[in-house]
């Protein structure tokens, strides 16, 4: 279980720092000009790619056990790495209270988010062989 606990926190890291540097670009360049729910839509294949080459890496790198449970771990504890320093940069960054963050997921380019990052948690098992 240490081997998938290790591949999460790397999956995280990699997947949040490509996150972290496409979601400014996104915010600065790309939404003005389509909007948040456009500007998400077009970010959204990339990070999708990016998590499943990183996902690829963090198994390969932490040797995962093919089986369901390290895989089932590996992607729950990553999802809530990921959730947990969304919170942390939309409060600290952005200004926002826990509870206005919350209220984001009620907006449809977050419900996109969020069904991308469900997608990431998800995609430790797609890859179980």
């Amino acid at each position: 279980m240490v081997k998938a606990l290790n591949a999460a926190a790397a999956y995280f890291c990699a997947t949040f720092a490509a996150g972290f540097v496409l979601g400014t670009i996104r915010t600065l360049l790309v939404e003005p000009t389509t909007g948040a729910l456009g500007a998400v839509a077009l970010e959204l294949p990339l990070m999708l790619a990016v998590s499943w080459i990183a996902c690829g890496w963090a198994l390969r790198r932490f040797d995962v056990e093919s089986r369901f449970s390290p895989r089932l771990v590996m992607g729950v504890v990553a999802l809530a790495l990921l959730m947990g320093a969304e919170l942390f940069v939309s409060v600290l960054l952005a200004g926002r209270s826990p509870g206005e963050h919350l209220a984001l997921y009620q907006t449809a380019p977050a419900l996109l988010g969020l069904a991308a990052q469900l997608a990431y948690a998800f995609f430790p098992l797609v890859r179980l062989r």
